[in-house]
């Protein structure tokens, strides 16, 4: 919790603790790093190059055995990027995988199209462009004739000419 979090940092604080040492396990360091960066000097572990204590594995041992690591100086701390470069790649992160998402939601359409047993991708490249979206505003709307189509296609949208 954020309040246990800022207590653990105000006690290391008033202890004069000038370096922290974490392994790094999946996102639980992330809060206790980024909580502690600005006001102590924090290391970020690979677990792959600490060997582990011998015998029954507690989370106090670990930790022991950890800070004895970082006193001897037998462990290197692991790059973590300045703050404005990890915000930078979440937002990158982010975009990417809304373009991921939009591409599965495509190819849903697209699937859902065939098995309807409507074939734009005969008559279109691109399902999503702009003939693509005409032809399927025009099924929304109802229109059940492909002719029909090349009005919504060349934007002939109110002729009854095609209807």
């Amino acid at each position: 919790m954020t309040a246990d979090l800022l207590a653990m940092r105000d006690r290391l604080i008033s202890e004069h603790v000038s370096v922290v040492g974490m392994e790094a396990t999946g996102a639980y360091w992330k809060p206790i790093f980024y909580l502690l960066e600005s006001d102590v000097e924090c290391w970020l572990l690979n677990a792959r190059h600490m060997k582990t204590v011998p015998g029954r594995k507690t989370d106090v041992k670990d930790s022991e055995w950890i800070a004895k690591l970082v006193e001897h100086g037998l462990v290197r701390p692991s790059f973590v990027p300045p703050q404005p470069i990890r915000q930078l790649r979440d937002l990158t992160r982010y975009c990417t995988e809304v373009v991921r998402e939009r591409t599965r939601e495509i190819q849903r359409l697209h699937n859902l199209l065939e098995d309807a047993g409507i074939k734009l991708t005969t008559v279109v490249s691109d399902v999503m462009g702009k003939s693509g979206r005409a032809m399927l505003e025009a099924l929304i709307a109802g229109e059940h004739d492909p002719v029909s189509w090349r009005s919504w296609r060349w934007g002939i949208y109110g002729s009854n000419e095609f209807r």
